[in-house]
């Protein structure tokens, strides 16, 4: 099968003793992207499509924007991977969510979830609460989401879509949520965590402004989302590949970049025409 190509050594502590294994497999996982072209089934925000659907097609993967209840017993069977998002969330958009999930569990894809501003409203938290009683493959938020679901309570703090915690803050609430829900957790920041409640993998890359560019989790969880495809038995290994490479591609988009526009352009341009060697040597990844 595929993800038998994976390597998945666990890696010693330190980035620079975790890259030897780390780099190499963020590699692997974009190569196999790359020649699989998973399709890749998004339930997601009007706000995220476009930027979603051309980081996939960047990385070698085939977006399908389906999220009609009609059309899912038929076309979710199809797709290597779902990837489910709850930015602009209404009531009508809620059984195609729930419906796309339990159809991928019964065919064995994985699916990821994103829950968007979990913590903003009572309705919002409710529902993602539901999805994550749907056994998502990954979950992957800010600190600020990860809490809320940890917590099962909504935030009077809340920023809408923006954090007001530093991932870091999240991590043991990470590890919690991995152990209760029994999917890996992924907490997005500065520096990135991923979790299965035991482990906990440390992704360094990326840039600073990708906080002002609209959709840029949505997207990379999408890309999460087809790394999983690829390799369904390693969900850390994956997540944590998938956050390096986006990551990767925001530092070498950022050298070309006059600011946001531009960086979500080059961001695109640099993950399509990622080679080895610069992938080997800017991919950064620890454990705790």
């Amino acid at each position: 099968m595929a993800e038998d190509k994976i390597k998945t050594n666990e890696p010693q502590k330190g980035v620079e003793g975790s890259n030897l294994q780390w780099a190499p497999q963020a590699w692997a996982h974009l190569e196999l992207v790359r020649s699989k072209s998973p399709l890749i089934q998004c339930i997601t925000n009007f706000v995220s499509m476009d930027f979603m659907a051309n980081t996939l097609l960047s990385a070698g993967a085939s977006p399908a924007m389906v999220h009609s209840v009609d059309e899912i017993p038929e076309f979710t069977p199809k797709a290597l991977g779902v990837c489910i998002n709850m930015g602009t969330l209404t009531p009508d958009w809620l059984p195609g969510m729930k419906l796309a999930a339990e159809v991928a569990n019964q065919c064995k894809k994985p699916w990821v979830l994103d829950p968007v501003a979990a913590g903003g409203t009572s309705f919002r938290l409710k529902a993602c609460l539901e999805m994550m009683n749907l056994k998502p493959s990954v979950v992957r938020g800010n600190g600020s989401e990860i809490l809320a679901l940890f917590k099962g309570s909504v935030d009077s703090n809340s920023k809408g879509v923006d954090s007001v915690y530093c991932s870091g803050d999240a991590v043991e609430a990470a590890k919690s949520l991995a152990q209760q829900s029994g999917s890996v957790v992924a907490v997005s920041g500065a520096v990135d965590y991923i979790t299965d409640g035991d482990r906990v993998v440390c992704v360094h890359n990326g840039v600073p402004m990708l906080q002002k560019i609209t959709a840029s989790g949505c997207s990379v969880t999408a890309l999460i989302a087809a790394f999983l495809a690829v390799d369904p038995s390693h969900a850390i290994e994956a997540t944590a590949s998938a956050l390096a490479i986006f990551g990767v591609a925001s530092e070498i988009g950022m050298d070309i970049a006059r600011g946001p526009a531009s960086l979500r352009t080059s961001l695109i341009d640099s993950l399509y025409g990622l080679d080895e060697a610069t992938a080997l040597g800017r991919v950064r990844i620890s454990c705790l």
